[in-house]
């Protein structure tokens, strides 16, 4: 055994089709859980139109930076050679990152400059990215081609943050300084996004089908388990007692969760990832592309919203004296809001993936926008009570109206788990 691991060669190694997550990327994943953690408090101390676009910005650039690595992922072992260095180095920078999170875009005098500092993070996560590219494009030369243009994309994009960060900070919040920097980071998130929709096509694969569906699964279960702990955090947020009506909304806030959980995993997630194994090439990519990379990012999106105004929710029906009344409508639009941009992007979704469109989704997006005029009206509990019955019919008629589908599709996936895992299992006996 000993001899055998002396002569194992500190370098990195291809992954194959039935290559799964690993323990290193779940653990990679969990400075992410503060990240999201960290926009949500942050947004929620400055619970504005601008502070709102602030946080879908710095969201927007963080699920870049996941992307990148959840593709290297796909590609390499992520557990051998040098990349748990690098990963690691990553975490770092990113937890740093998540630490200037509240003075990303205005600095807290007394210190270094948050912007600079979050550019600075920005571009160490994004150029090992491409360390790590050229190393598994060793023997590719096609995607080896690509890296001076991801090189120059992540230039660009940091120049961007840089100037945003190097706009004058006495002036006044919400003067021309504010809406300066909103543009750079808006420049910077189209540089990125654009150069990735546009060079996807050149050199880029995905080796595992079972690899990809997984790492987006459980990037979504770090969001979900954000949506939980902000929520939780609502409820204890005030020194108040615990009281009935707190307690029933502690279980509607993890009613609607449950049900958008299902929404994702029950039945599309299962499917979609037979889609991709289906695919080939680039054809396989384009799937990757649309439906992962992109159209995950409204439910990523969606379930902040829905965080901060759940969170609102249970903070206000926790206080005595105001439990009775209406909440703040902005607190009412972004807990409804996050419920329709999550299941529209679930729609796109499914529409990219499969090629169909669930109606009794459709029908729960129409209706939960309706509802917004009338609880923004109603007591809190009320409000929340009825986001809660949407949740609960959703589910209800599909699990009556797709019953067939989802027996045949589950077997069908239970079927390729067997057969990935035996990929892989003789994978491994080929490179010991």
């Amino acid at each position: 055994m000993g001899k055998r691991e002396a002569r194992r060669p500190l370098r990195i190694r291809a992954a194959g089709e039935g290559t799964r997550v690993n323990r290193l990327e779940l653990f990679f994943d969990l400075v992410f859980v503060y990240a999201f953690f960290n926009i949500a408090r942050a947004t929620t101390d400055n619970l504005t139109g601008i502070g709102l676009l602030h946080a879908l910005l710095i969201i927007s650039l963080l699920w870049w930076c996941w992307i990148a690595y959840a593709w290297a992922g796909n590609s390499i072992r992520a557990s051998e050679g040098m990349v748990p260095v690098v990963l690691f180095t990553v975490m770092a920078a990113i937890f740093v990152v998540a630490l200037t999170i509240s003075e990303a875009f205005v600095d807290i005098p007394g210190g270094l400059s948050g912007p600079l500092v979050f550019a600075c993070c920005y571009f160490v996560i994004r150029i090992l990215f491409v360390v790590l590219q050229w190393h598994i494009a060793a023997d590719q030369p096609q995607l080896r081609a690509q890296l001076p243009r991801v090189s120059a994309t992540i230039v660009v994009a940091t120049a961007f943050l840089l100037l945003a960060a190097l706009v004058p900070q006495h002036l006044p919040e919400g003067s021309a300084r504010t809406w300066t920097q909103i543009g750079f980071w808006m420049l910077a998130v189209l540089v990125e996004y654009g150069a990735g929709f546009l060079g996807a096509a050149s050199g880029w694969r995905i080796a595992s089908a079972d690899h990809w569906a997984e790492r987006f699964s459980l990037i979504l279960l770090v969001a979900f388990g954000e949506l939980i702990i902000s929520v939780g955090v609502g409820g204890t947020q005030l020194p108040h007692p615990i009281t009935w009506p707190l307690i029933i909304a502690a279980v509607l806030g993890i009613v609607v969760t449950v049900a958008l959980w299902w929404a994702y995993f029950d039945i599309v997630a299962l499917a979609a990832e037979q889609a991709l194994h289906a695919a080939h090439g680039l054809q396989r990519v384009m799937l990757a592309r649309d439906a992962y990379i992109y159209l995950h990012l409204p439910m990523i999106a969606g379930l902040m919203l829905l965080s901060l105004g759940g969170k609102e929710a249970l903070k206000h029906i926790g206080d005595p004296k105001i439990s009775h009344v209406p909440m703040h409508p902005i607190a009412v639009t972004l807990l409804y809001g996050g419920m329709v941009l999550y299941l529209l992007g679930h729609l796109g979704f499914q529409a990219r993936m499969l090629g169909t469109v669930t109606w009794t989704r459709v029908g729960a997006v129409v209706l939960t926008a309706a509802l917004i005029p009338l609880a923004i009206q109603v007591p809190a509990l009320v409000s929340l009570g009825l986001l809660a019955a949407v949740s609960v019919a959703l589910v209800g008629s599909e699990l009556v109206l797709l019953r067939g589908s989802r027996r045949s599709i589950r077997e069908a996936v239970l079927e390729e788990r067997l057969a990935s895992e035996a990929r892989e299992t003789a994978w491994r006996r080929q490179h010991r």
